[in-house]
């Protein structure tokens, strides 16, 4: 819902060459919350993203912080389409976490869905305004004036004046309340292809990330963490950590870790080289028995167990305990899948400088913000401050997946620099990144599938088992609740397959190690399990797996043109040859569908991924080339989550622990993509996470196609 824009005074920036239009549009905050992924957050409010000076000068702020997805340039982008000037002409600035940017989330897959509007109305606004300040000073009519490359020119005589000279008779003028936006035909940028204004700085190297922050004064901190994760100190012997040349001081914190806080020892240095090298020489005792008695062997036994039980009912559409008793065919199914680390390519670093009043921060954070969600405020819960004490400088993420929503390592550094009086930086190794988590859950999904004599599905119960994120932030989702995040991508609002007797239950176990969103988060796991079975199902009544699903799906239009376009794209009816086989699996997650068909081949003993043909439908895009960028990254991303190492826990500690042992899919592994987008009018949904779900399933669908194997456990060796 929209509310009406109230007028808002216009802003004279200190500093500037005289005058700023600055102008935002904003969605109600009052009383309502946007679910963005899986983080409550309030919806956009009124804030300046868009500032001209009298000097002609544009700055567009992108209040969604860039991680790798596009955020930089898309929602300026926004803004540019509507307010007519070139993005290549105009100055962009992350947004600072000032409450006055509102919601600053990246995540859910909801940065360019949620700003579709709010950012373009800023825009068209802004554009309305400049053309009445034009025609004003003309004394023609508006209708008289257009917009074009940042000046409004007269039709009559061609005249023009650009926006820098309109700015100050602008700032007088009432802000529209329901600005004209334009209509996709007219679009100049918008689903246009367009060079992202970050990789120039990504590529020439002068673009800022976590590991190149410097500030004045600053020492460092190398952390060491306990083992077990949960640990407490027992002893700390530190005489060789001070030994060591540049070592200043051995300080004990505490790791927050949403409701406990286990502790861990810091060593501060004047360089990282010898923080680290504190680090390596601290002899530390631990307190961890309890955190020890972990096991994810033995946390697959239980849930396994727990399978055999009922689940907690999340939808439950007719009796599928009778359809089953009367089914002429019925299959059962279990498939697991493991607990997950981020792993991005620049592990958790930032600088925090705390001082008597006021708190400054440099870091590569999911969401600067203020709030309780937001670093900002965590920060200040943790020191003791105000949120509006606190200062957030916002950099480039080298990756994130979700790891860098949460917020540990930058309270780590807020409590060091508060103890020791000066700017701290923080860099955690590959080793802390991987051990520590938090992960993604590890899953069970548990099938029961009927067939009538016709091969027709008759009842389909879906039991997923697992750890509760919304739990481990404050028992949100426990007992006999339904954590409504863990059963995304597979209700009948995502997962539309026609069956008349359908069940979706939830049982929660929980792990003893933290656990958090992970790209795609819980669609990654249900996806994987719910496509395979889906396939056996296929199968199982002699129905080619392509047309099984599209029968399935008669009835929801958007899935149905998806997998026709794909069966198209794909060739999925051509004979092929032997030792070659195809799967395909389809998925839709925040809001987007996407699908997939994996093509395989056999040669020796060994399977290859050959091809990845893709159908996405996210709606209206903003940038078709960063669609593709992003699936294609989904593909790899998925493909390294199911035929490489998951993470595995002995005695409560992670046995992986950098890229030796928790491998990366290598460039020569990756296979061949073609990636289609559909074209239709429907409002942006997300593209950052929603490639991933589908490929594992229609990786393990190919391999079934091949070798007659059903692999039901992540991860999967790409053998014969």
């Amino acid at each position: 819902m929209e509310k009406n824009i109230n007028r808002r005074d216009f802003i004279k920036f200190s500093g500037m060459t005289g005058a700023v239009l600055a102008l935002g549009f904003y969605l109600p905050a009052k009383g309502k919350e946007l679910l963005v992924g899986n983080l409550a957050t309030q919806e956009l409010e009124l804030s300046p993203f868009i500032l001209i000076e009298t000097s002609g000068k544009i700055t567009l702020i992108n209040p969604r912080p860039d991680m790798g997805q596009g955020t930089f340039h898309s929602i300026p982008l926004l803004i540019a389409e509507e307010l007519e000037v070139d993005i290549d002409k105009i100055e962009i600035r992350p947004s600072d976490g000032n409450p006055k940017y509102g919601a600053q989330l990246s995540g859910g897959s909801g940065s360019v869905a949620a700003s579709w509007l709010p950012m373009r109305k800023a825009g068209a606004a802004a554009k309305e305004m400049l053309i009445k300040a034009a025609a004003k000073k003309w004394q023609v009519a508006e209708s008289e004036c257009y917009a074009k490359e940042g000046k409004v020119f007269n039709k009559k005589n061609n005249s023009s004046l650009s926006y820098g000279e309109l700015v100050e008779e602008a700032a007088k003028l009432e802000v529209p309340k329901e600005p004209k936006l334009k209509e996709k035909k007219d679009f100049k940028y918008l689903g246009k292809k367009s060079m992202r204004v970050d990789i120039p700085s990504k590529v020439n190297g002068t673009a800022i990330f976590g590991m190149d922050i410097k500030v004045p004064n600053m020492v460092y901190a190398a952390i060491e963490h306990c083992p077990a994760i949960w640990g407490k100190v027992a002893n700390i012997d530190e005489r060789r950590a001070r030994d060591v040349k540049g070592v200043k001081d051995v300080v004990k914190i505490k790791r927050p870790v949403f409701m406990k806080s286990p502790e861990c020892v810091a060593v501060i240095a004047d360089n990282t080289y010898a923080a680290f090298q504190g680090k390596k020489a601290l002899r530390i005792t631990w307190e961890s028995a309890e955190a020890e008695k972990f096991n994810s062997a033995d946390y697959f036994k239980k849930m396994r167990e727990m399978a055999k039980t009922e689940g907690n009912p999340h939808e439950n559409e007719g009796d599928v305990k009778a359809a089953l008793s009367k089914a002429s065919k019925t299959i059962t199914a279990e498939y697991e899948t493991p607990f997950a680390s981020h792993a991005p390519m620049e592990p958790e670093a930032c600088v925090v400088h705390v001082k008597e009043d006021s708190c400054e921060i440099w870091a590569p954070v999911q969401s600067p913000d203020t709030s309780a969600f937001g670093v900002g405020g965590q920060v200040a819960m943790a020191i003791g401050m105000k949120p509006e004490q606190i200062k957030i400088n916002v950099v480039f993420m080298g990756g994130a997946f979700g790891r860098k929503a949460f917020y540990d390592f930058v309270v780590e550094a807020a409590l060091l620099s508060k103890q020791v009086k000066a700017p701290v930086k923080v860099v955690w190794t590959r080793e802390d990144d991987i051990t520590q988590g938090p992960f993604r859950p590890a899953m069970l999904n548990a099938f029961k599938g009927g067939l009538d004599a016709k091969g027709n599905v008759t009842a389909f119960q879906h039991t997923i088992i697992g750890g509760s994120i919304q739990n481990q932030w404050g028992g949100m989702a426990n007992g006999k609740k339904v954590d409504d995040w863990a059963v995304e991508a597979v209700d009948k609002e995502n997962s539309p397959y026609e069956i008349p007797n359908f069940r979706l239950d939830y049982l929660h176990a929980e792990p003893s190690v933290p656990l958090l969103w992970w790209r795609s988060v819980y669609s990654s796991t249900n996806g994987f399990a719910q496509e395979s079975f889906v396939d056996e199902l296929a199968h199982a009544a002699k129905k080619d797996p392509m047309e099984f699903r599209i029968s399935l799906l008669e009835k929801a239009p958007r899935f149905k043109k998806v997998l026709e376009l794909l069966k198209e794209k794909s060739n999925w009816t051509e004979k092929l040859p032997k030792g070659k086989a195809k799967g395909v699996a389809i998925v839709r997650s925040f809001g987007t569908i996407c699908a997939h068909v994996v093509t395989v081949a056999q040669k020796d003993k060994e399977i290859i991924l050959e091809k990845v043909v893709t159908v996405i439908d996210c709606g209206m895009t903003v940038s078709p080339d960063n669609v593709k960028a992003q699936t294609e990254s989904n593909i790899v991303y998925g493909l390294t989550a199911a035929v490489k190492d998951g993470i595995t826990f002995v005695n409560g500690k992670a046995e992986q622990s950098n890229y030796n042992n928790y491998k990366m899919i290598r460039i020569n592994e990756t296979p061949k993509m073609e990636i289609h987008i559909m074209d239709n009018d429907e409002k942006p949904s997300g593209v950052g996470e929603p490639g991933l779900p589908p490929l594992a399933p229609a990786l393990a669908n190919a391999i079934f196609a091949l070798t007659g194997k059903r692999l039901r456990t992540l991860p999967f060796k790409l053998e014969v």
